[in-house]
């Protein structure tokens, strides 16, 4: 017969009571500022996912299943149940490489977690600022399992670190949101646990949709599954992370359950993920930053290059080399920001400017120089990048810091501008600058929901008035 625990672990203890006050405890000024910039960076991310084909997709299929009208898929006027606007919203946060990240811990936080929370918020009509709390719980709970789990050697075990993390950090904002007590808490942790999944072959998948799913929509759905579900009564294992058979067991071979509750109310995740300058995947970003040092240091035309070496970490390098998306391949990328002089989020994403003849008479140019020095570097993802001169100079930068990482972080009105760039041609200048006012002072708003006016385009201002005569 399998044991039953005497008592429940002290970890899952503290975290369950610590996830179901989350609420009722103030935010330091600056973790709140953090989150709002997080909250603003992923609602563009959805907004401009919207226009893609992995957004697109999972738009029409969420449409398609219908649901009652509890929240609201963003850049659309549809609304359906909240799990359903979960899984969708997650897709679109994470429809191409615009959304945050925290390294530490191997995961996309936002793209799950903020899906998640805006759902439960506008089902049960939230104000602003519990639903601000419930963000920063969330990235709080997603680190702290990968750290328990071991996130370096869950990674090179080919597991998606992503989406295990992603499910317990939306369903803890979820539950949150949801006012759960913290025996119910523990519950919902142990339905996230049944439906952690995930594989990292998604790294294959050159139409981005199944990775849109497994790192936004998948974890996102799950955990407002979980805690939805037990908001309704559901019961399950009161300590799935402690006694026979249990979840980080199964998983890691040596766990650390300790990491679970390390630092809770001290040191908040948020602080610690990247918002990212470029919407382009994540290696490329430090090379990128070098390229854009020596353009504005070095002036020199695009004309007077002979060649150019792009050294990456070994794995990096092997992800964007030469990569069929526009967004992820570094050559094409470096050329770009070379002829453009700058790159906005349409031009890495226009299939067409991989066969523009300026752009691969430059990309021809380039060579990718895998790293194992750069490998083992601190912080992570450094690049190198060296320039040929036909006037014979060899110019050079290292990036270290990649700008919008926790060590060089972004400004308010850096990541401003970014988001102005993603949804501007969505929105138009007018909501899109609505939409960020209100996001900086989201925590006064008495009621989430009344931001699904704000994400939408005019286009579907109608439609809303309509549904809403329905409803």
């Amino acid at each position: 017969m399998i044991a039953l625990l005497d008592e429940i672990s002290v970890p899952t203890r503290c975290l369950s009571e610590y996830i179901a006050e989350a609420l009722r405890r103030p935010l330091p000024e600056d973790v709140a500022e953090k989150a709002r910039h997080h909250v603003l960076d992923t609602l563009a991310a959805m907004v401009s996912g919207s226009q893609l084909r992995p957004g697109r997709m999972a738009i029409g299929y969420v449409t398609a299943l219908g649901g009652v009208p509890e929240s609201s898929i963003v850049g659309t006027p549809v609304r359906t149940s909240a799990v359903h606007a979960a899984l969708a919203n997650g897709m679109l946060a994470h429809a191409d490489e615009t959304d945050d990240s925290h390294a530490p811990s191997r995961t996309h936080p936002g793209c799950a977690i903020i899906p998640a929370a805006l759902a439960v918020g506008e089902r049960n009509q939230v104000s602003g600022m519990s639903f601000l709390r419930a963000v920063v719980l969330g990235y709080d709970v997603a680190a702290r399992v990968n750290y328990a789990l071991g996130a370096d050697a869950f990674a090179a075990a080919a597991r998606s670190t992503h989406s295990f993390a992603g499910v317990f950090g939306s369903g803890a904002a979820a539950a949150s949101l949801f006012d759960l007590s913290a025996a119910q808490v523990r519950h919902v942790l142990s339905y996230c646990a049944q439906q952690a999944s995930g594989v990292a072959c998604n790294v294959r998948d050159a139409d981005h949709i199944e990775k849109a799913f497994d790192f936004g929509g998948m974890p996102a759905r799950g955990g407002v599954a979980a805690a939805s579900m037990v908001a309704h009564g559901f019961t399950g294992v009161d300590d799935v992370f402690a006694g026979e058979r249990n979840f980080l067991e199964a998983f890691a071979p040596e766990p650390d359950p300790a990491r679970l509750i390390e630092g809770l109310g001290e040191r908040f995740e948020i602080m610690g993920t990247n918002i990212k300058k470029w919407s382009v995947g994540s290696p490329v970003q430090s090379a990128l930053d070098a390229v854009t040092w020596l353009m504005e240091n070095e002036k020199f035309a695009v004309r007077d290059v002979s060649e150019i070496r792009v050294h990456l970490p070994t794995r990096s390098a092997r992800t964007v080399d030469d990569a069929p998306m526009p967004d992820i391949n570094v050559q094409h990328l470096v050329a770009l920001l070379l002829v453009d002089g700058r790159l906005t989020f349409g031009s890495v994403h226009d299939h067409v400017r991989m066969e523009d003849p300026s752009v691969l008479a430059v990309r021809e140019k380039i060579q990718l120089v895998p790293s194992h020095e750069l490998m083992e570097a601190r912080p992570r993802r450094q690049a190198i990048v060296e320039i040929a001169l036909r006037d014979g100079r060899q110019l050079s930068r290292r990036t270290i810091a990649v700008r919008g990482t926790a060590d060089n972080p972004m400004t308010g009105a850096e990541v401003e501008a970014k988001a102005l760039d993603l949804m501007e041609n969505v929105l138009g200048p007018r909501r899109t600058r609505t939409l960020m006012d209100a996001c900086g002072t989201i925590e006064r708003n008495p009621d989430i929901s009344d931001f699904r006016r704000l994400w939408v385009a005019p286009a579907h201002e109608k439609a809303i008035d309509h549904m809403e005569r329905l409803a």
